[in-house]
């Protein structure tokens, strides 16, 4: 899944339900289960008050590739399905879906729906936005989410054009889409946000359309209408929506803090109505005290923090050496003493709800193997000393603690020296993006609930989300025929063979699977979390 600027449960968790009785002995109304209709708003606006870590890098559904982003795009944005309460797509924008025999062609037709300027949906506006997610033009990092579709791989290295792409419209309410191979989570594909619709003629005309509130036009349950930068961020109601008389809230507003405490102590104060993931953080020594108190919510998820080695640069151009650093780290030291949330340590590159090898690959803290692998690495290089090492982090107490904490392991594992370095979110991404790193953290919460969608990313040196620059061949053939099996058993085989070579080579160095934290107000329910991590404000509501 998308990059994670932090880092569920198997099942999903409506939170309002989660949350009854935190704040004393009230108990938070039920939430309204999705497609039913809400009452018509009395009184004042039902206004919520959020936080976002950091200034979302885009609102383009085509270019966003993180969950800050993400959350955004979700409320702004409706796609062909959208995912229920219990983690399943259902009929959104797509009134009616028809899969083919063989399972390859998908034909949707599309209900009476508007942009929130009034213009309806088209079909046409859902093939140009998937051309265009694919297009090189755009260099999306997410276009291989639509190799999936005929051709789709091709149209985007270049090598046929645009109408050999297995998406067409054949009129303003039908889109037939051709698949590569019968692909089972497709239609969880088309409720994420790369496959979300733009609107053709507002992005022809205007090529800085997403940058501002004032030009960004969308189909959602909400619409942006105000975007000060790094500063504050504005959702209200779409009157246009097809669906507006499910949606409670009249409006979200977005603060834009990066310091924990400041965020928590704004909750605190009744600044917010909500603290902490997916959008905020908990500053980490307040997890103690706030699950003392039970106001704290953690809730597992299918999520992994790691830390990315660029395997172009030295020192992790050799495999011994970049398995010596993932061996030496102490990851029950790190969850035990340092994120205290009900993290665990992880020790492969698939969550538990996707893992083949549950036990992992490698023990845990292995320090004697660490420090053999590393003095077999410098005499494979030449080396008598270790290059400088510097380990990248975006700009959070939770990650600057893991950090110190891994620095210190490191030193006294392999007695080397680590200098640490952090920047803003959107500066760190491109960083990664462009290779200027040698470590650096990511969190990773997949985008569909198949182990696919974590190994795939690796297969190409240059693919949208592999920032280690690592390939393989044996690994791209595994993948590439993994994609073609209909066999479930054999399909297996070869994903567990790809993880074996991964884990082997180990581009990245897995931390622990993540959790959740947040606290919020029990008079806001209905939010939905699912089981990828995606936060939907559909059906919230909030009493006064």
């Amino acid at each position: 899944m998308k990059k994670n600027i932090f880092v569920l449960m198997s099942s999903v968790l409506v939170l309002g339900a989660a949350l009854a009785g935190c704040g004393g002995n009230s108990t938070a109304p039920a939430p309204t289960e999705p497609g039913k209709a809400a009452e018509a708003p009395k009184g004042d606006p039902k206004v919520v008050k959020i936080n976002l870590h950091s200034e979302p890098p885009t609102a383009d559904p085509g270019l966003a590739e993180d969950a800050t982003s993400g959350a955004v795009i979700r409320a702004t944005y409706d796609g062909l399905t959208r995912t229920d309460a219990e983690a399943k797509p259902q009929n959104s924008v797509a009134q009616d879906i028809k899969i083919s025999d063989d399972k390859k062609t998908y034909t949707f037709t599309l209900r009476d729906s508007k942009w929130s300027n009034g213009e309806p949906v088209t079909a046409h506006d859902f093939e140009f936005a998937w051309k265009r997610a694919l297009s090189k033009e755009l260099a999306s990092n997410y276009a291989y989410q639509l190799y999936y579709i005929k051709n789709g791989e091709k149209y985007n290295k270049g090598e046929v054009p645009a109408d050999q792409v297995g998406i067409k419209a054949t009129d303003d309410k039908t889109l037939v889409v051709e698949l590569e191979n019968p692909t089972p989570f497709f239609l969880e594909l088309t409720s994420f946000y790369t496959y979300f619709p733009v609107n053709k003629k507002l992005v022809e005309s205007n090529k800085t359309w997403a940058n501002e509130a004032a030009t960004i036009v969308s189909n959602g349950p909400f619409k942006m209408t105000e975007w000060q930068h790094k500063s504050k961020l504005v959702l209200e109601k779409n009157e246009h929506y097809w669906d507006k008389d499910t949606v409670k809230l009249d409006k979200l507003e977005f603060a834009m803090v990066e310091d924990e405490n400041s965020e928590l102590a704004m909750f605190q104060n009744g600044e917010l109505d909500w603290a902490g993931h997916p959008t905020g953080m908990i500053p980490l020594d307040a997890i103690k005290p706030l699950k003392d108190s039970n106001e704290l919510k953690v809730n597992p998820k299918a999520s992994i923090y790691w830390y990315k080695f660029n395997t172009d640069k030295e020192p992790f151009n050799n495999a011994k050496i970049r398995k010596a650093f993932a061996y030496a780290i102490n990851r029950q030291e790190v969850v035990d003493n340092v994120t205290q949330a009900g993290q665990l340590p992880a020790l492969g590159m698939l969550p538990p709800s996707m893992a083949y090898k549950k036990e992992g690959f490698f023990k845990d803290g292995d320090a004697e193997t660490a420090k053999k692998l590393l003095e077999e690495g410098m005499k494979e290089m030449g080396w008598s000393k270790l290059p400088p090492v510097t380990l990248s982090f975006n700009t959070a107490e939770s990650h600057k603690k893991i950090a110190e904490a891994i620095q210190d392991q490191w030193k006294k594992n392999l007695g080397v020296d680590v200098k640490l370095e952090n920047a803003e979110w959107k500066v760190y991404l491109d960083k990664l993006h462009e290779g200027n790193y040698q470590v650096g953290r990511m969190g990773w919460n997949a985008d569909f609930n198949d182990p696919i969608n974590y190994i795939e990313m690796f297969k190409d040196k240059k693919g949208g989300n592999n920032d280690t620059n690592w390939e393989n061949a044996e690994y791209k053939q595994l993948v590439n025929d993994a994609n073609k099996e209909t066999d479930i058993a054999k399909r297996a085989d070869m994903l567990k063979k790809a993880e074996e070579i991964f884990m082997d080579e180990m581009p990245l160095a897995p931390i622990y699977y993540s959790t959740d934290t947040w606290v919020q107000n029990p008079k806001f329910t209905g939010v939905i979390l699912d089981s990828l991590g995606n936060i939907d404000w559909k059906w919230a509501d909030i009493t006064k």
